[in-house]
């Protein structure tokens, strides 16, 4: 059920929303601490106890990190591979040879099986080094064929495709297309029967098909004929996998970007490329479906790329504050620069939570984590993006400086510029931070639209289901709207907290002021507040910190406890100052903003009527018209 009116929407918005809701999960089978979170619930059994990687998975982990590392200090020269934008066949094959391109496949397939948590924890060791090579790696197993036959392969399937992983055989994922984004109604590449449905051909074109320029095999996602389902007809997107050697399989040109410069992302297009029946992931028409499925976990990657690169960005900053010496006193001594420092350290350890967490819950299968998986790509990128950020900034000019410039001078050469330009990407692959957010409310308000969307949009129901619907909105809010005010259960078992209890009550409130302010955003905006993207981010971002309050808590009372790091309290108390501002501030911006003014400005904007505050500048190229 929908709260969103497309009575009024044109065609191609109302099909684009038609297809994403076909293909969400529309269940919660299991428990979501971010889903109630927006509900004013805050479970904290399912921060705590912190789910702690067991020892044998440790050690399994703290094995191959250490002979990764010694890899990578002996093979991969990361401004190198920057400068020629190209990662050399040695270090393509020593990564193969040690199973690195089989991490995700089972070790009865012949992969190193290894857990999300151990995953991530390589995957971040490499980003920290070169955010090049990790980008080989990751796109070929967090979307590329790996993790969609691991969760949705036949046993045929599987037995195919992993064993020419674990030789060492490369992947990708094609979704976008030079015309389509984020909108997967436009998809284009078309899937067309034949041979009585024996197989396919595909014919269209893919851009940025990130490893599409070396893959092997690639799952691509085309439109096969449309269907007939309750009496209307449906666009249906199919997931392929997709030998690369089939003939029909043609590079069109390599994509070069501002960071991550050695990856092999480009255009490719298939013309009447030939795929069998077989060769379809999850059923045809499902393919949305599984691309949505596959990011649940799949994007769990950036997280721990984007932690890991602000890992090493504190630690560069670190050792230059200390050292740099200005009016008498390191720099780092100085307030102004202080303050960066400590917010940097105390965000990394929240961002270290959150990415851990995520990571736990996703190998322990006990929980439903796709809003959680959602919040860790937002906050992970955003806040890594400010501390790299910072980072360049406390540098000085020897942040912007390149690393070789500085090697050549002898000076110590942090990589602080290339380490900004290969983070920035973070913020817009596997969901731009603006589709995250939307993707994050859309989630979050599943439970109010199942108790009242026909309500809040009479449109999308006939008379009897808003009758229905209206019965049922009235039981649910009678007692879920008065326990939003009531302090029941607001003081919460936090004996055993320390001074961290304060915060873990603190979410409490918020928590049930946010699912206030939404419940009456809701109530006054009705259809409309799917237009109101602003004020539903300052939702999400109120969230999204308490969210990670949350886990920095619960992360530091585990080190300060089992892993004896009593500091860790110091880290997650700084980490939930910092966002307790950002969240009143965000409140206050539910009911005092410019963003009808700011709104109406932009399209005036986009009407050309101030082209004329673009004059004194060089002429710009105009788009050709539609």
């Amino acid at each position: 059920m929908s709260m969103i009116d497309t009575s009024r929407m044109s065609r191609g918005k109302a099909d684009a929303l038609e297809v994403t809701e076909a293909a969400r999960q529309t269940e919660w089978t299991q428990p979501s601490f971010a889903a109630e979170l927006f509900m004013g619930r805050v479970d904290e059994s399912l921060v705590w106890p912190w789910p702690a990687q067991s020892e044998e998975d440790r050690r399994e982990g703290d094995a191959l990190l250490a002979t990764l590392r010694e890899f990578l200090a002996a093979n991969v020269d990361a401004d190198a591979i920057d400068r020629a934008q190209d990662l050399p066949e040695a270090v393509i094959k020593g990564l193969a040879g040690m199973g690195m391109f089989a991490m995700k496949i089972p070790k009865s397939y012949g992969g190193l099986g290894l857990s999300q948590v151990n995953y991530n924890r390589a995957i971040g060791l490499i980003a920290s080094h070169c955010g090049s090579t990790a980008v080989w790696l990751s796109a070929h197993q967090s979307i590329g064929v790996p993790q969609p036959l691991k969760l949705f392969g036949t046993e045929e399937q599987k037995a195919k495709w992993f064993p020419l992983f674990a030789q060492g055989a490369i992947s990708a994922f094609a979704l976008t297309e030079p015309e389509v984004g984020s909108d997967p109604a436009r998809v284009a590449t078309t899937a067309t029967p034949v041979e009585n449905g024996a197989a396919y051909l595909l014919n269209g074109e893919k851009l940025w098909c990130t490893n599409g320029l070396v893959a092997d095999v690639i799952v691509v996602m085309a439109r096969t004929p449309d269907r007939e389902i309750r009496g209307k007809m449906r666009k249906q997107i199919t997931a392929f996998i997709v030998d690369t050697k089939t003939p029909g399989f043609e590079i069109l040109g390599r994509c070069r970007f501002m960071g991550i410069r050695a990856i092999q992302n480009g255009l490719i297009r298939f013309k009447d490329l030939r795929v069998p029946k077989e060769n379809i992931i999850l059923g045809e028409g499902q393919g949305l479906k599984l691309a949505l499925t596959t990011l649940n976990t799949g994007r769990l990657t950036l997280p721990a790329a984007s932690t890991a690169g602000a890992k090493a960005a504190v630690a560069m900053t670190r050792r230059w504050a200390a050292h740099r010496v200005q009016w008498g006193a390191p720099i780092g001594h100085h307030d102004a620069v202080a303050q960066k420092i400590a917010s940097m350290a105390a965000t990394t350890f929240a961002m270290e939570a959150v990415t851990s967490w995520a990571s736990a819950l996703a190998d322990r299968h006990t929980a439903d984590i796709r809003l959680e998986a959602a919040m860790a790509k937002l906050f992970c990128s955003e806040e890594g993006s400010r501390i790299m950020d910072d980072a360049m900034q406390i540098r000085g000019g020897r942040g912007y400086e390149t690393e070789a410039s500085l090697k050549a001078r002898g000076e110590v050469s942090y990589p602080v510029e290339r380490m900004l330009r290969d983070h920035r990407i973070n913020r817009i692959i596997e969901g731009s931070s603006e589709i995250m957010r939307l993707f994050i409310i859309r989630e979050a308000l599943d439970k109010h639209m199942r108790a009242a969307g026909s309500i809040v949009n009479p449109k999308a129901a006939g008379l009897g289901r808003l009758v229905r619907d209206a019965v049922k909105a009235g039981v649910f809010y009678a007692g879920w709207y008065p326990a939003r005010w009531l302090p029941h259960g607001i003081l919460g078992p936090y004996a055993g907290w320390g001074r961290l209890g304060r915060h873990l009550r603190w979410v409490r409130r918020r928590s049930n002021r946010l699912a206030r302010a939404l419940f009456h955003l809701m109530i006054l905006n009705g259809p409309a507040l799917e237009k109101r993207q602003a004020l539903l981010a300052r939702g999400v971002d109120i969230a999204v910190d308490l969210f990670a309050m949350e886990c920095a808590c619960a992360y530091a009372r585990h080190l300060a406890g089992d892993e004896s790091r009593p500091e860790a309290v110091e880290l997650a108390d700084d980490f939930c100052l910092l966002a307790r501002r950002r969240i009143t501030a965000g409140f206050h911006g539910f009911w005092h903003h410019d963003d009808r003014a700011h709104y109406r400005l932009a399209r005036r904007v986009l009407d050309g009527r101030y082209a004329w505050l673009e004059s004194g500048i060089m002429p710009v190229e105009e788009f050709p018209k539609a």
